[in-house]
C-alpha cells in the first residue's frame, strides 16, 4: 500500500475547512465542477469535472471539524481507494492533512504520482479560496474578450452561415485577444484549440480547459458563408477586487448599475410602446424582450445568492438557455416601456438591498461570497453587454 500525503496550513476557521469537504457548494468552489453529497456515514459522494472525469463513492467516517474519511472511485481507477482528511488547530488557523491510500500492483503504476500532484494543486486552491475567496482555477483561466450570443436556425439563415452548431458572438471586448485577432459581432466560432464548438456553452468550457493567459490557439469561425482561421493570444484574466463588507459591496455595485440604467432608460426616450415591442427580425428579441431578459437576470441573482448562503446551490449540467416563454411572460405582465423600466429598476433595487443585508457568516465564507460578488462587480456586466442589442432593436 502506498499512501499519498499532502498538507497545508489554512488561515480560516476549522468549521469552514470541514465544510469544504462535506458541503456540495463548498466542494465546487475549490475541488470540482459539480458535486452532490450527503455528509454522513454511507452517505453518497459524487464529484464531476469538465472533460467527463468523475469520482463516485461515499463517506466512511465523519468527526465534526476533525476528520473526514471517504471512498474514492474515479472512472479512471481500477478499483476504489480511501481518502482520509484530518483537521486541527495550528498557529491561529487550521492544519489540513490529506492521505490517499493506493494499492500496490501493476495496474496502479504511476497513479500515486498523479494523485500527489492533483491533491497538492487542489489543497493550494482550497487555501486560496478560504483565505481570499479566489478560485485559482478561474484566476489562471484566460479571457478571450467575447460576448456570446444565441445561435438559432433563423440567425444562421440571416447571416448566410452554412452550419447550425457553433458560438455566435454578440460582440468583442476592446483590447482583448478576440478583438486583436480580428473577431467581430456575428462571427460564428466552430472550433477552438482543436475542439469543436456546439450551441451550448459547456463545449467552450471543455475547449478552454487547461489554457492560461499568454497561450496561443487557433480559432476557426464563419463570417457569413466564408470560413476563416486565425491565431489568437489568450488574454490574462484580471481578478476583480472584492470588498468583504456588504455596505461597500452594495455601494460599488450600485455605482455600476446606476450609469447602465441611466443609459438604458435614455435609449427609450421618445420611443412608443409599439416600437419597443416590435421585433427587428422573426426570432429576434424586441427591445422590451431584452429588458425582460435583464429582469430575469436579476431574478437569477437572487436565487443564486440564496443558494450560496443556504449551502444548497442549484446545479445543472450546463449553463442553460434563454427560455423565450419566460421573456414573453414578463412582457405580457409589463406591456409598456414605463412598466418594464419600472420592473427592471425594482429588480435591481431588490438585488442591491439583498447585498446590503448579507449575513456575517456568509461574508466569512469567502469562497461563496467572492464568487457572487466578483460576478456582480464585473466592469462589462450583463446590463451593459445588452445595451447595443436594445439600440439595434429600436433602430430597426
Amino acid at each position: 500500500m502506498t499512501v499519498v500525503s499532502v498538507e497545508t496550513l489554512v488561515n480560516a476557521p476549522i468549521s469552514l475547512v470541514y465544510r469544504a469537504f462535506t458541503n456540495s457548494t463548498s466542494l465546487r468552489e475549490w475541488l470540482c465542477d459539480v458535486a452532490t453529497v450527503e455528509p454522513h456515514p454511507a452517505g453518497r459522494m459524487y464529484l464531476w469535472w469538465r472533460g467527463d472525469f468523475y469520482s463516485s463513492g461515499h463517506y466512511l467516517e465523519l468527526e465534526q471539524d476533525r476528520r473526514i474519511q471517504f471512498r474514492w472511485f474515479s472512472n479512471l481507477d481500477p478499483s476504489p481507494t480511501e481518502v482520509t482528511v484530518t483537521v486541527r488547530a495550528q498557529d491561529g488557523g487550521a492544519l489540513v492533512r490529506l492521505e490517499h491510500s493506493i494499492p500496490d500492483g501493476e495496474v496502479w503504476q504511476g497513479k500515486a504520482e498523479g494523485f500527489q500532484q492533483e491533491w497538492s494543486e487542489s489543497l493550494d486552491n482550497l487555501k486560496s479560496v478560504l483565505e481570499t475567496g479566489i478560485d485559482l482555477r478561474i484566476a489562471n483561466r484566460p479571457m478571450l474578450g467575447i460576448v456570446p450570443g444565441d445561435f438559432t436556425e433563423e440567425q444562421a439563415q440571416a447571416l448566410g452561415v452554412p452550419v447550425r452548431e457553433g458560438m455566435r458572438l454578440d460582440g468583442v471586448v476592446d483590447g482583448m485577444g478576440a478583438q486583436a485577432c480580428g473577431l467581430q459581432k456575428d462571427d460564428v466560432l466552430v472550433e477552438f484549440a482543436g475542439h469543436s464548438l456546439r450551441n451550448d456553452a459547456s463545449s467552450f468550457a471543455n475547449a478552454i480547459a487547461g489554457k492560461k493567459g499568454g497561450d496561443q490557439v487557433e480559432v476557426s469561425f464563419y463570417r457569413g458563408p466564408e470560413k476563416k482561421t486565425v491565431r489568437m493570444e489568450l488574454s490574462r484574466r484580471p481578478m476583480p477586487e472584492v470588498p468583504f463588507d456588504p455596505a461597500e459591496f452594495e455601494r460599488r455595485a450600485r455605482a455600476l448599475y446606476a450609469p447602465a440604467l441611466a443609459e438604458l432608460e435614455k435609449c427609450f426616450e421618445g420611443v412608443s410602446d409599439e416600437q419597443a415591442m416590435r421585433r427587428p427580425e422573426p426570432g429576434e428579441w424586441s427591445a422590451l424582450e431584452v429588458l425582460a431578459h435583464l429582469i430575469a437576470g436579476e431574478r437569477f441573482n437572487l436565487i443564486f445568492l440564496t443558494g450560496l448562503i443556504d449551502g444548497y446551490e442549484p446545479v445543472t449540467d450546463g449553463f442553460g438557455t434563454n427560455v423565450h416563454a419566460q421573456v414573453q411572460a414578463t412582457v405580457q405582465a409589463n406591456p409598456s416601456v414605463d412598466l418594464m423600466l419600472r420592473a427592471l429598476r425594482q429588480a435591481v433595487d431588490e438585488t442591491l438591498a439583498y447585498v446590503s443585508l448579507l449575513p456575517a457568516e456568509f461574508v466569512a465564507n469567502k469562497g461563496s461570497y467572492y464568487r457572487f460578488a466578483s460576478g456582480l462587480l464585473q466592469p462589462n456586466f450583463h446590463m451593459t453587454a445588452h445595451l447595443q442589442q436594445i439600440k439595434a432593436a429600436l433602430a430597426a
